[in-house]
């Protein structure tokens, strides 16, 4: 794997062309085509349902002790070869190799965490009414998923998708993504070498609405899995509701990072301006909306730009780079096109605001103050390496532009009074909320928003839930 491989389907155990013309894949930080991925027709959709329906009827007999093992065996395989993937990773999305290497790790992570929950599905006796009934509830997995994964964690959005389906006992099609689906590829792979039975896992890349359209309302698919921009899940998770078919959607995301005057300043404009140009900005969770108190606004203010302004911008495979390339040509354009908005409304640029160079998808990392209410950039998701940094005088005025949005993914904050901790924990309107240091994504813990961000977990023991079926047994002796 060290040249960037070009990537095929993976239906019913064989790696295969797809009926329609390759998609080519780029390198965002270069510009130039570096591979081409393989794009799905109606028949091999067609094969790869008829495959999953299949795979689930082995899969569901299979022992959760077994299926742990395998698991276990494919999480082995993907550790042994992060480096090479990290690299695949690299090239293909822009992050920096420090990143890619920390993400192809945590999957692995995240594979060995489900097998243990596979062993973990219980279900329960109810003390019945009388003496002669036993009654009894089981868990028993869902059906064949419908699983569509977004690029800017190529791995680690995936596999949480795959891990849970199979931990379940449920087969699955995964979507990958088409702009960095290499990396998704040896995911897939690691399994497939760890022995998953045929039609157990399959992958496809093609047009998005076209595979949607096909999978989503099949009788064969039962569940849904979905993680994207909150436009295109409200649209398929209208689909699914149409044909009753379960639902798991981690949409957008608008995260306010609230800042009071007796916090750590020094910790949090470390650990917030690391949370915020991680991955280039283009993660769900970022935060983005900077609330600080005016007593140390100034304070943050300062820290935040000086960190910003320290960023190593540049293609992620060279020594010393801090922060990557934008994903995509997209992104670059809606960059420019925030900032600007936000500019001409009356916003000041603190640092950054730029593209770098003609050369790839290159964004300086982005603080704006002043910035008013009616600007895009404090109702659209930014999704890249932009800041907004907003005063605030008291703890209502904060909780209220925190709330303000329909968002609620991810939320943080940084106080040493317990009284505003608690009071925190019950006020804001967040699926998560981190306190004094960034504590999400970790396999263990619920990962999911509420609101237009989504509903349902893809993390610990309540990502399960969804690719469970709870099925009462009563017997009378």
């Amino acid at each position: 794997m060290s040249a960037y491989p070009n990537t095929q389907l993976y239906i019913n155990g064989r790696w295969r062309q797809g009926l329609n013309d390759d998609l080519t894949v780029v390198n965002p930080a270069s510009g130039e085509v570096i591979g081409r991925v393989s794009n799905v027709g109606v028949a091999d959709l067609d094969e790869a349902l008829s495959a999953a329906a299949a795979g689930f009827e082995q899969w569901r007999r299979t022992s959760a002790f077994e299926r742990a093992k395998l698991m276990h065996a494919a999480a082995e395989i993907l550790r042994q070869r992060t480096t090479a993937i990290s690299r695949i990773m690299t090239l293909e999305q822009g992050k920096p190799l420090a990143e890619s290497k920390a993400e192809a790790a945590a999957a692995a992570d995240i594979i060995d965490w489900f097998a243990e929950e596979a062993r973990r599905a219980y279900g329960r006796l109810i003390p019945p009414r009388a003496a002669n009934v036993r009654q009894m509830v089981v868990k028993e997995p869902v059906g064949p998923v419908a699983a569509f994964s977004p690029w800017n964690f190529p791995l680690n959005q995936a596999v949480r998708k795959v891990s849970a389906a199979l931990a379940a006992g449920c087969s699955i099609i995964l979507k990958g993504p088409e702009e960095t689906p290499a990396s998704c590829a040896e995911l897939v792979r690691a399994f497939a070498e760890a022995g998953l039975p045929a039609g157990v896992l399959n992958l496809v890349f093609g047009i998005p609405a076209d595979i949607s359209n096909h999978l989503i309302p099949h009788p064969i698919i039962r569940k849904i899995s979905f993680t994207g921009s909150t436009a295109v899940g409200k649209q398929l998770a209208s689909l699914a509701g149409a044909h009753m078919k379960r639902v798991t959607m981690e949409l957008g995301g608008h995260a306010p990072a609230i800042v009071f005057d007796d916090a750590d300043i020094d910790l949090a404009v470390r650990l917030l301006a690391a949370a915020k140009f991680r991955n280039a900005g283009q993660v769900c969770v970022a935060p983005t909306r900077f609330l600080i108190q005016e007593p140390v606004f100034d304070k943050f203010l300062d820290g935040l730009v000086k960190a910003a302004e320290a960023i190593n911008v540049g293609d992620g495979l060279s020594d010393g780079v801090t922060m990557g390339p934008l994903a995509n040509a997209r992104r670059v354009g809606a960059m420019e096109a925030l900032t600007a908005d936000a500019v001409m409304r009356g916003a000041k640029i603190a640092t950054g605001g730029k593209r770098i160079g003609n050369l790839g998808n290159f964004f300086q990392p982005t603080v704006l103050t002043d910035v008013p209410q009616h600007a895009r950039v404090l109702s659209e998701e930014p999704f890249g390496p932009l800041a907004i940094v907003s005063a605030f005088s008291d703890y209502n005025s904060a909780i209220a532009e925190a709330n303000r949005l329909p968002y609620g993914l991810a939320a943080y904050a940084y106080t040493t009074s317990a009284k505003t901790s608690a009071a925190l924990a019950r006020d804001i309107e967040s699926g998560m909320l981190s306190i004094n240091h960034h504590g999400l994504a970790l396999p263990e813990l619920p990962f999911g928003g509420i609101k237009d961000s989504g509903y349902g977990s893809e993390g610990g023991s309540e990502a399960m839930e969804s690719y469970l079926n709870t099925k009462l047994v009563t017997e009378a002796a």
